[in-house]
């Protein structure tokens, strides 16, 4: 007998779902039956057992990112569908199409207040919002996996289909009578193309031709679209800053891009709002205004896929719903090649000053080690084709600014959410996506905790079924919860709170080796160019255990004058760290004085 999950796995293959990130549970114990089944006939989808659901959600949000395609995770019924949610915002935040199934109780035991009973349809309502459904019957699980996958790819969002256990093991009916009353679904979507219409697309090369000073916004919806973003900056003379989620759209290499926006933007970016005439926002909702241009100082032309997005940041003269790539091919003849380029060099002046200043930061002293050095010393080194999966905290403000992205590289980190801990779950999805490239997970010793210590266990079951075994762990041991204890100090003027910020002490690279992968403690400064040389060309997975300084502040490229007030306070007003922070600050305010020399780096 095929049994309804054994014809989810088959819909789920047409589909070209290769893998489930999952986790079991008794509320699941029909799909299991069928995975088994299906692994024992060679056939997919394969099951990647995590240590946790919310890993799970967060892989297939990370398989989404780095394919294209739709990541697919399972739980079981309460509080396993409960764990995925953090996981799953982070898809929706983002941007992902991604389908979770979830288990339920039998059908005659809702409504009864069963054990692990959970009103699932309420539950995902609102991260499912565009499609969550309960299969009532096997004639109705078709539609609901065909629905759920095509919505999911077309919104680029989330959906949910919930499996009550005894449906799971009945009877599948593949085709559904011909009778009134049924839905009778295919398999397959094909993403339509969107472009302007040719009066706006006009109207957008108006705006543009006028600037003199165009400034250029890039996301997450502009990364199948480099060589269209490099031909219409390099017609219209622009800079161009990123978006964290669109780090790897342009090379950083390019003299004209500025990096990253925002407060963990460079000061390049910020003179490029701050001076523009001209914003041209291409597939971002890049979310902090201040970083913008002021209202009125600038004309405005955005494009994006979704009509939500448009005029949101910044009042749009000429907002257009789009696809990046198609829209950039049907919009450069009609832009006009610049003659002067003034601006663009100024732009390129910044930029490289900028770098300078990185470096020398990345080079000054620290307690025990400079965690911008540790980022400095490995963009030199990253493989070509090396998948970047940061964290959110500091280590996501060394991977803005210090790693500079070439073209091939891929990276990508909890861009709308910023929850912690997803840099190991996607680096491992990474993995399996991608078996025979390296990637890097970059984490604070808080995210480490969280979860990171948990997922190095599936690294050591898994790894050998990747052809590059090569997945490094860079953990920044600090012993706090670096960022929080900024933004406390900036925004509420507030001391270290030293009962909430302190990271318990673990010796991470022992812990790994006790896993089987290797482990390295860095305490020394000198020793980080080896130390990255050395799991660059390891032959199993590697944890780096580097022990930073936690007093080295990730200076903003603009700080209000209230958080000054707040800042000092704070530090003043009895932080046990107050004089080592202030010193650090005066270090990199002196960097931006008196940046490194100019010369390779």
């Amino acid at each position: 007998m095929t049994t309804v999950s054994d014809f989810i796995l088959e819909r789920l293959r047409e589909w070209g779902v290769a893998r489930i990130y999952g986790y079991p549970g008794d509320g699941v114990n029909g799909m299991l039956g069928a995975l088994d089944r299906a692994e024992e006939q060679a056939v997919g989808p394969r099951l990647v057992q995590v240590r946790h659901e919310e890993s799970a959600a967060m892989m297939a949000c990370a398989h989404a990112k780095f394919t294209g395609e739709i990541g697919v995770c399972m739980a079981t019924s309460g509080p396993g569908a409960i764990h995925l949610l953090n996981g799953l915002y982070d898809a929706k935040a983002d941007h992902q199409p991604v389908l979770c199934l979830v288990g339920q109780q039998r059908r005659a035991a809702l409504g009864g207040d069963y054990q692990q009973e959970v009103d699932l349809l309420s539950l995902f309502k609102d991260v499912a919002h565009e499609y969550v459904q309960m299969a009532v019957t096997p004639a109705q699980v078709r539609h609901l996996i065909d629905r759920a996958m095509r919505i999911a790819l077309d919104q680029r969002t989330v959906t949910c289909v919930i499996l009550p256990n005894d449906i799971q093991e009945m009877e599948a009916v593949p085709v559904p009578p011909a009778e009134h009353g049924t839905v009778h679904s295919g398999v397959g979507y094909v993403r339509p193309r969107v472009v302007p219409d040719p009066a706006t697309l006009d109207r957008a090369a108006e705006v543009l031709n006028a600037g003199k000073k165009v400034a250029m916004l890039v996301g997450a919806g502009a990364l199948g679209a480099t060589d269209e973003v490099i031909a219409v900056a390099q017609r219209l003379g622009a800079g161009v800053a990123k978006a964290l989620l669109g780090k790897g759209v342009l090379p950083d290499s390019l003299p004209y891009v500025t990096g990253s926006i925002g407060l963990l933007g460079t000061r390049a970016s910020w003179q490029l709002m701050s001076e523009c005439d001209t914003l041209f926002m291409i597939g971002s909702s890049f979310p902090y205004s201040e970083f913008l241009p002021q209202e009125g100082q600038a004309r405005g032309v955005q494009v994006d896929l979704d009509g939500r997005k448009l005029s949101l940041r910044y009042p749009m003269e000429v907002p257009m719903v789009g696809d990046a790539r198609e829209t950039l091919t049907a919009l450069l003849p009609r832009l006009e090649t610049r003659t002067d380029f003034g601006w663009r060099e100024q732009v390129e002046a910044n930029t490289e000053r900028w770098w300078r200043v990185l470096e020398k930061r990345a080079m000054d002293d620290a307690v025990p080690i400079n965690p911008q050095r540790v980022f400095w010393e490995l963009s030199s080194r990253l493989p070509a084709d090396v998948i970047l999966c940061a964290d959110s905290g500091t280590a996501a403000s060394w991977y803005a600014r210090d790693i500079r992205m070439e073209r091939g590289m891929m990276g990508s980190l909890s861009g709308g959410l910023a929850t912690m801990a997803p840099a190991l779950p996607y680096a491992i999805a990474a993995k399996f996506c991608h078996p025979g490239r390296v990637a890097i997970a970059l984490e604070g010793d808080g995210a480490m905790q969280m979860n990171g210590i948990n997922e190095l266990i599936t690294v050591a079951a898994r790894w050998r079924e990747w052809d590059d075994p090569r997945l490094i762990v860079l953990v920044l041991n600090n012993g706090d919860l670096n960022m929080v204890t900024w933004e406390e100090r900036s925004l509420g003027g507030d001391r270290r709170f030293d009962t909430s910020q302190a990271v318990p002490p673990f010796d991470y690279a022992a812990y790994a080796r006790m896993l089987g992968l290797e482990g390295l403690r860095v305490e020394r400064p000198e020793d980080i160019g080896p130390m990255w040389e050395r799991a660059l060309q390891a032959k199993c997975p590697v944890v780096l255990d580097v022990l930073t300084d936690p007093n080295v502040p990730p200076v903003p490229p603009h700080v209000p004058a209230q958080a000054v007030r707040n800042y000092m306070k704070a530090l003043l007003g009895g932080d046990a760290q107050g004089s080592a922070v202030l010193r650090a600050t005066a270090r990199e305010m002196w960097a931006e004085i008196v940046p490194a020399g100019r010369g390779p780096g």
